[in-house]
């Protein structure tokens, strides 16, 4: 059997036994098949030396730590399936460390950032007419809603129309892994939910959808990509730099904003629906600014 077929055997074990999502597998193939290229076509028979000099390529290549390290592991899998299915004798990647991952600080936005994205966006909703209603009245709920809860963006726009119908200052989520957890919602957020779901409620299209956000797409819902390339657009007319944001940077932004003005480190954690703590603690940075702040401001021999 060529590496070809077995890459495929691999990808269609994950998808048929694990129920790994149509992204993930098209990432492994990616990985793979980018492995199997180096090796000219033979990497079902590497060995750890051709697999280590593969690794050492794409780190020449510029490829992040990060990267590397997904690639070691969607190599590691394909080899633990070929040795599980006797299809090799041996993992040759047993023996391979893993690359050091980087821990960068995550982007974000001040505070001052954020009030004048939310600002625009709810200035847009309330000077908005005609066709542009219902678009300004869902970009100013989804960026409310966004910053209230740290939600991540697949959360966000998948969220069920029973969420706005209860009206609650929170709200349980389904997240990772299937874990539920409880997130809180802002009275300003609670309102511009309130007004987009009168605005959705005109659209008999709509109406009977069980989400939130609905869309005419395969999930039924609004896509992410959608949002992030909106909410692009929105930072752009709220003269914030477009590169500067994403979903997932107003997502840190809610954290950091949270742990400046005193929250604690594990509230953080449970709010984003981080299982390990170790997460989380990319934001201790502004932990430690904090208390820096507060010896400066507060102790005795200060100055």
């Amino acid at each position: 059997m060529k590496s070809g077929a077995r890459i495929e055997a691999f990808l269609e074990m994950m998808s048929a036994e694990r129920g790994a999502a149509d992204n993930t597998l098209a990432s492994y193939r990616r990985d793979l098949e980018d492995a199997s290229e180096h090796l000219g076509g033979r990497l079902a028979d590497a060995d750890a030396a051709g697999i280590r000099g593969y690794l050492d390529d794409i780190a020449g290549r510029g490829f992040a730590t990060t990267s590397q390290a997904r690639k070691l592991s969607a190599l590691r899998q394909f080899f633990r399936f070929l040795y599980a299915e006797g299809l090799r004798g041996d993992n040759p990647t047993g023996i391979l460390d893993s690359p050091k991952k980087d821990r960068p600080l995550p982007k974000t936005m001040s505070e001052g950032e954020t009030g004048r994205l939310l600002d625009r966006a709810a200035a847009e909703a309330k000077a908005a007419a005609g066709n542009e209603m219902a678009s300004a009245t869902r970009m100013h709920a989804l960026v409310e809603v966004l910053y209230a809860t740290g939600l991540r963006v697949s959360e966000l726009v998948s969220l069920p129309l029973t969420v706005a119908l209860r009206d609650e200052r929170f709200f349980v989520v389904r997240g990772k892994g299937d874990k539920d957890r409880m997130v809180p919602l802002s009275a300003k957020a609670r309102e511009a939910m309130r007004r987009w779901l009168e605005e959705r409620n005109r659209d008999p299209k709509l109406v009977e959808s069980l989400f939130l956000f609905p869309a005419a797409s395969d999930s039924g819902h609004l896509p992410r990509q959608v949002f992030a390339r909106d909410l692009k657009a929105l930072a752009a007319r709220a003269g914030i730099a477009s590169a500067k944001i994403s979903p997932h940077v107003l997502r840190h932004a809610f954290a950091s904003h949270l742990l400046q003005n005193g929250a604690d480190l594990r509230a953080v954690q449970q709010l984003l629906g981080h299982s390990d703590i170790s997460t989380t603690q990319i934001y201790t940075h502004v932990l430690e600014e904090r208390l820096l702040k507060l010896v400066n401001e507060h102790h005795p021999l200060a100055d």
